[in-house]
């Protein structure tokens, strides 16, 4: 098969270690450089473009184009040839890559040939999160090339209460290979452990080439001692690039991901609902989301980026929209009077905004308020909370969004256990039913219960919800991992069944479902 020139070091090959299942290990800090070190590597890294005898070939496949460019030697050691027939027998698996490769591969594959990296490179998000945008694992990696939060600090992604960065795919595409760049670089102009290095850190695989050369070892990838998980995370790139390699002979297909560029980044300039964006774009705000997965509420950062990830054929009518939409108008402002027992925390949360966002927009020197101010706020698109509507019309509002149900009385129930029961408190439970908070109920009594109604949101405000495993750690306390995945100590409980455990056993095992927006 046809190759275009690269330069690409012809790499040792050695039978490797055993197979283990491959997840993002937490970098040690320690041995990392500095941004004005990595920042320095990068800008001598760069390649001169190299001339070709004749024009590469034009391809309407992304795959096909990635293909004809594949040059990394894969042996066929048991660790590749593992990994592979685990891709090979799961062809579904593979059809699902593409779907979720399909909007953002095109642009992936574009920026590793700008920088003349290996092709390879661009099938890294496969074995990463295997193309989701919102994949997250145990140890906080997030986005498509699952970005530790220290480590994408480092490479200048940002990540606060509006934005998470790691799941830019423009933004985390480019700090992923600058990344690799740096590594690459680093570990003398070897692909195998830069790759490994991604996965395990760039101090972990340093420490072990400098063990293999005080031993006089050789240095290459297959001969370093690694985490396990990290010995299996090569081999599963490799093995994706050998079944595309040789589709045919091994009988799997890669569904057709069309060779163009079908979304395209477009600077709105200012904060802007995403509900409204996506009215404007003609696409539903699902779509949005899956294009924009950094955004973690219901509108952009108010201090950036602001822009945004559109299809191709929407963007014209979408700058169209935007152009004749006043800046005052790109969100649903109030104003909200300050009442006692206020603070900005408090207005915020009510809102579903920042504290920050308030003082930013009423040009507060500091975070006091006072009680009768009024303050200007914005309101999403989606959920209007009755505590936001006037007096006249918030019992009209409570009174539609409650559903009446009748509790009939068994032996044994007091109102503690029914208010229990239907998640109300015992104090609603008497008011409703003109009882005492003590009063003793009769068995067959009807009781009045308002239940209410779920509240409607915007589709993009939904849970974008993943399942982990957590391994416990010494010193780990159920309140512990729930504050650190921002779930609670009952939905734990729940999801292992562990009510009667009274404590955690260092190496057990949780199952955790976390929502990555609020994680």
């Amino acid at each position: 098969m046809k190759k275009p020139l690269l330069i690409i070091a012809i790499l040792s090959l050695i039978t490797g270690c055993e197979l283990t299942p491959t997840q993002p290990q937490e970098t040690d800090v320690r041995d990392h450089a500095s941004p004005a070190q990595i920042s320095d590597v990068l800008s001598h890294a760069i390649q001169e473009p190299i001339e070709a005898d004749e024009p590469p070939p034009v391809f309407d496949d992304v795959w096909e184009r990635i293909r004809y460019q594949l040059s990394i030697p894969v042996p066929q050691n048991r660790p590749v040839v593992a990994e592979r027939n685990y891709y090979q027998r799961h062809q579904s698996y593979l059809d699902r890559i593409s779907k979720r490769a399909e909007p953002y591969l095109y642009f992936i594959v574009e920026e590793v040939e700008k920088r003349q990296m290996p092709i390879e490179i661009a099938l890294l998000p496969i074995v990463e999160s295997a193309f989701d945008p919102f994949g997250y694992s145990h140890r906080s990696a997030s986005g498509i090339w699952q970005f530790m939060p220290q480590t994408g600090e480092r490479f200048d992604l940002k990540q606060n209460w509006w934005y998470d960065g790691r799941r830019d795919i423009v933004q985390s595409t480019r700090a992923a290979l600058d990344y690799l760049t740096y590594l690459h670089k680093t570990l003398d102009g070897d692909w195998l452990n830069a790759i490994a290095a991604y996965n395990s850190g760039e101090g972990r695989v340093m420490r072990a080439i400098r063990k293999n050369r005080k031993k006089h070892l050789p240095t290459d990838f297959w001969s370093l001692d690694l985490p396990r998980e990290t010995t299996a995370y090569v081999p599963k790139l490799l093995a994706l690039s050998d079944l595309l390699l040789r589709q045919e002979e091994f009988k799997v297909t890669w569904n057709k991901i069309i060779n163009a560029q079908v979304v395209d980044t477009v600077d709105v300039g200012t904060q802007i609902d995403l509900a409204l964006a996506a009215d404007m774009a003609g696409i539903s705000l699902t779509e949005l989301y899956r294009l924009n997965p950094g955004f973690n509420r219901w509108a952009t950062d108010p201090k950036g980026p602001h822009s945004l990830l559109l299809p191709t054929d929407k963007i014209a009518q979408f700058k169209t929209k935007l152009a004749n939409t006043p800046m005052q108008e790109r969100l649903r402002w109030q104003y909200y009077t300050v009442n006692r027992g206020d603070s900005l925390s408090v207005i915020a949360n009510k809102f579903d905004t920042s504290p920050s966002a308030i003082q930013t927009l009423n040009k507060l020197d500091s975070h006091i308020i006072r009680v009768g101010q009024k303050l200007l706020v914005p309101l999403s698109e989606g959920e209007l909370k009755s505590e936001h509507l006037p007096t006249s019309v918030r019992k009209v509002a409570n009174k539609a969004q409650k559903n009446k149900h009748t509790h009939t009385v068994k032996s044994g129930d007091t109102l503690w256990d029914i208010s229990r029961e239907h998640d109300v408190t015992i104090k609603q439970l008497a008011a409703w039913n003109k009882l005492k908070t003590s009063a003793v109920l009769k068995l067959g009594q009807k009781l009045t219960i308002y239940k209410s109604q779920p509240k409607t949101k915007t589709a993009g405000l939904k849970t974008i919800e993943r399942t982990i495993t957590y391994k416990v750690r010494k010193g780990d306390s159920l309140a512990r991992i729930a504050s650190k995945f921002n779930v609670t100590i009952k939905d734990i409980i729940k999801w292992n069944n562990i009510a009667g455990q009274k404590y955690l056993q260092p190496g057990q095992k949780l199952k955790l479902k976390v929502d990555v927006k609020r994680a």
